[in-house]
């Protein structure tokens, strides 16, 4: 399978997928994170982008070039090396695939916490892919610092179990 991601209007994310799909890539996507928000003194669920501005595209055969698609309103540029013709390789890659195992959507997830180290059960963020920086135990969501495309990012997740130790 080939991988590639491009950089988009942060709005027109989920539009830009649909027309990618229309063109014939097999799978494209924006995706998304469920998160926690206080309403009405109850938590809800409410589903986010995981990173604003950013498609993922999978297709069966490569695609020779990705600018084809500059014409698609909203559509930056590419991402990655043009040495691998924009196709995603190494952790970028990874994350690309376990983004794919999940259909795009990162839902709710277990926190395991000890003293001070705090890890997310899911393979998404496990390893140096992610570091829990903030903990906001009323909303139950934790605060995830990561690395996409040498770039540092963060977003919220929503837990299923906060303790404090």
């Amino acid at each position: 399978m080939y991988i590639y991601c491009v950089f988009c209007a942060t709005q027109r994310c989920d539009r830009i997928a649909e027309v990618l799909e229309a063109c014939g890539v097999d799978r494209a996507f924006s995706p998304k994170i469920v998160r926690r928000q206080r309403r009405r003194g109850e938590n809800e669920s409410v589903v986010y982008d995981l990173l604003p501005g950013y498609v993922f595209l999978y297709n069966s055969e490569e695609i020779p070039g990705l600018a084809e698609f500059r014409w698609i309103d909203g559509m930056i540029r590419e991402i990655g090396r043009v040495e691998d013709r924009y196709e995603l390789t190494g952790p970028d890659r990874e994350f690309a695939e376990l983004l794919y195992e999940k259909q795009g959507l990162v839902g709710a997830m277990t926190l395991i916490q000890s003293g001070e180290t705090v890890t997310l059960a899911d393979d998404l963020f496990n390893g140096s892919r992610g570091l829990v920086t903030k903990v906001d135990y009323r909303k139950q969501r934790v605060r995830v610092d990561f690395t996409f495309n040498d770039t540092s990012c963060h977003t919220w997740v929503a837990i299923d179990k906060v303790r404090k130790s």
